[in-house]
């Protein structure tokens, strides 16, 4: 029987490691815009987000939108837009990503209340659908479909 990972490789997946935290969350590293920084994966986030105090750290322009966030204890929160951003995770890409910005100190509170390191940002569901994400939970691995 084949492995998972040689299957996935054939069909030009690529193979990006993930972080196991203390609060069973799995961790990324993507660049945005050329910029390194630290991720949640989130399959149950519907869009990508970055915290709004790393607007100007990932070079992202916003704009107003109508869209509320909720998640992690707190709802209807206030968001902007970021669109045309470029993201790469390991040799993965995609150059037309938008970028929903709202206040993730909630979601960086729980992560140091667990002694977690905190997260720039998610990547949603959005980013996994675009590139045909596969999860393997036991190996703590993320493949990508790469384009």
């Amino acid at each position: 029987m084949t492995s998972l990972k040689k299957f996935l490789k054939k069909k030009k997946y690529v193979k990006i490691p993930l972080e196991l935290t203390e609060t069973n969350h799995f961790a990324i590293t993507a660049k945005v815009n050329g910029i390194k920084g630290r991720f949640i994966l989130d399959t149950g986030a519907s869009n990508t987000c970055v915290s709004f105090d790393k607007i100007e750290f990932f070079k992202l322009t916003s704009e107003e939108s109508k869209i509320k966030a909720a998640g992690a204890g707190a709802t209807n929160m206030e968001t902007l837009i970021s669109t045309k951003n470029r993201i790469k995770i390991g040799k993965w890409k995609t150059k037309k990503l938008q970028i929903v910005l709202f206040d993730m100190i909630h979601v960086n509170e729980a992560l140091t209340a667990h002694k977690a390191p905190r997260v720039d940002g998610i990547i949603g569901a959005d980013v996994l659908l675009e590139a045909g994400a596969v999860i393997d939970y036991g190996k703590s691995r993320l493949y990508l479909k790469r384009s």
